[in-house]
């Protein structure tokens, strides 16, 4: 029954949002035109619910600078300083909201990962796919990208065992608390996290 009223909630509270952040989202769409060569957006392709392929959007942190081989250089070396404070608030986020309008995502599930990695999981780590990914979620509240592969799998399986609405309310609570205090937005060694690799 929950999953009904999930859904209704999220089509609320993406337009609410979006209505309130609308200035910020021009602001920035501007901004990062210029420091991104006119490429304010970042689009990529993410598996959702059941494994269904979705395009994800999100504002575009990093630049697409290449070394003399023609390889992109770390994230840390295209991290533009645009970018970085607009990772630092979470406000890179705010397009997927339109993800949200249209059903693709959730406000709150596991993230959406990279299809490379479908092949990698487990039986268990398949089962975060039994719900819409989300622009925050457990993992997101308990470490972010500041804890391991397993852990945050872990945690992506709790929530979809124990889906419901008081704990997608205390997420959601916890989530702004974790926004202001910036905690976990990078691994020790990455602006973001590790690639998963199928053991890490």
């Amino acid at each position: 029954m929950y999953k009904y009223l999930k859904r209704f909630i999220d089509i609320i509270l993406s337009l609410i949002s979006i209505l309130f952040l609308s200035p910020f989202f021009i602001i920035i769409i501007i901004g990062l035109f210029f420091a991104n060569n006119g490429h304010p957006f970042f689009v990529q392709k993410r598996p959702g619910l059941n494994e269904k392929i979705f395009k994800i959007i999100k504002f575009k942190t990093m630049n697409d600078k290449k070394d003399s081989k023609g390889n992109l250089l770390s994230d840390f070396e295209r991290l533009t300083p645009l970018g970085a404070l607009i990772r630092k608030t979470s406000l890179d986020e705010i397009p997927q909201l339109i993800n949200v309008l249209k059903g693709d995502m959730s406000i709150i599930g596991p993230r959406p990962l990279l299809p490379e990695y479908l092949t990698l999981y487990n039986y268990t780590q398949r089962k975060r796919h039994n719900v819409r990914p989300g622009i925050t979620g457990w993992a997101q509240i308990n470490g972010r990208n500041s804890i391991s592969w397993s852990n945050k799998f872990e945690l992506d399986i709790w929530y979809v065992e124990n889906l419901s609405f008081l704990t997608d309310f205390k997420i959601f609570l916890l989530t702004i608390k974790k926004v202001l205090k910036s905690e976990g937005i990078s691994s020790n060694n990455h602006v973001t996290i590790e690639p998963f690799n199928g053991k890490n």
